[in-house]
């Protein structure tokens, strides 16, 4: 595989002087990459988002089967902005065994050994299809991946396996929590502070329910799972932000609450959201509407991202220990899109090269070990699936 590697490196510095920070378009890179695959021999489809500013990739090598294996990666990067780094971000640099530049790891590590080993898989694969998906805006809620998700779905494409090529150091993750986002907003009814029952203060509203969000904390200890590994084991909730108010003699007519929770298991997230639905339909509009019938409490969702649940019956698991030769599967605190491709029927797990530590950093990046670690897996699996 050492023709892979050096073919993995260029292609990752190529890959890195995209500057595909997710409030940019992607369309450059992504281009690229469909390039790349279809000279490979790839059948290669791109979907747009709505506006046309970004895309997914989907591309498929081998038979036009169901059960095909997905190796997934997402083409943005966070900001580089306020970051000390010692070189230019957009520009890989190679140093003493390992790659420097904005998304190394994080996650163009992994699409580079993805695609770069295209070729081999071109020229091995037989038995089921191996998949390429890459997404768009995975940093910013998993929105490339959602609207994949879709896009499958109305083809009628059905893979089996999905392989997220995440930071993990080539560890095996089977499980992690999802990450659901929201901004709750409160419209009172203004007026003067020394008169507090004439108006509806929104920003009181809003502490009441910040109160209900800290009760709904105590709560989902209890629903901790059995056995359960995450740390901590119950889903979390956490408030953000409360803003609102003009004056410290005015009645606040607005304020809003920006706060999350980390479900460890799906029907978590409905007990919380079903729960705050009725606190506010019958406990908190009934008596803001006493003052002003026009008072509202609206939900922003930012974003929900499904966590993957670890299944006792796993085949990406079983697939990636015999690639790997790791008797092991753990649990990260941290999100991927690997829940959104559980929740489409496919078996999932999380595995690429590189540290989580390193994600997000200043002076990010991915060893050559790992890099190596990573196209020796992926060479594996074209020989598994040679026959």
């Amino acid at each position: 595989m050492t023709t892979q590697l050096s073919d993995t490196v260029a292609l990752l510095g190529e890959l890195i002087a995209f500057p595909t920070i997710s409030e940019l378009s992607n369309l450059d890179m992504i281009a690229y990459l469909a390039h790349q695959l279809e000279s490979a021999g790839a059948a290669v489809d791109i979907f747009h988002d709505e506006i046309g500013h970004k895309a997914n990739l989907f591309a498929t090598i081998g038979p036009e089967n169901d059960g095909g294996i997905v190796l997934s990666g997402h083409s943005d990067v966070v900001p580089v902005a306020e970051q000390d780094w010692a070189s230019y971000p957009f520009e890989m640099i190679e140093h003493e065994g390992r790659l420097y530049g904005r998304g190394a790891c994080d996650m163009k590590g992994f699409i580079a050994a993805a695609t770069s080993m295209a070729p081999y898989f071109a020229e091995h694969v037989r038995d089921r299809p191996v998949h390429f998906a890459f997404t768009y805006d995975e940093e910013v809620g998993c929105f490339g991946a959602q609207a994949l998700v879709d896009s499958l779905k109305q083809k009628g494409i059905r893979p089996g396996v999905a392989i997220i090529g995440e930071p993990t150091s080539m560890r095996i993750i089977e499980g992690h929590k999802g990450c659901y986002e929201y901004t709750t907003h409160f419209c009172g009814m203004a007026g003067h502070g020394s008169a507090p029952d004439r108006g509806v203060n929104a920003v009181e509203y809003a502490s009441r329910y910040v109160n209900r969000l800290l009760d709904l904390k105590d709560a989902l200890r209890a629903r901790a799972p059995s056995g359960s590994r995450f740390d901590p084991p119950w889903t979390t909730i956490n408030t953000g932000s409360l803003k609102g108010g003009v004056a410290h003699n005015v009645i606040a007519s607005n304020a809003s609450i920006e706060w999350e929770m980390r479900p460890v298991q799906a029907s978590d997230a409905q007990f919380v959201k079903d729960d705050l639905r009725q606190y506010c339909e019958t406990v908190l509009l009934p008596t803001m509407r006493t003052i002003c019938p026009e008072a509202e409490i609206t939900t922003e969702v930012i974003g929900e991202v499904e966590g993957l649940e670890p299944a006792e019956l796993n085949e990406a698991k079983d697939i990636m220990m015999e690639l790997t030769g790791s008797n092991a599967a753990d649990v990260v605190p941290f999100g991927t899109e690997a829940g959104i491709f559980q929740s489409y029927g496919m078996s999932a797990v999380v595995c690429g090269p590189g540290s989580i530590d390193q994600a997000h950093k200043p002076d990010e990046f991915v060893s050559l070990d790992q890099l190596q670690q990573c196209i020796d897996m992926l060479g594996r699996l074209g020989k598994k699936l040679a026959s």
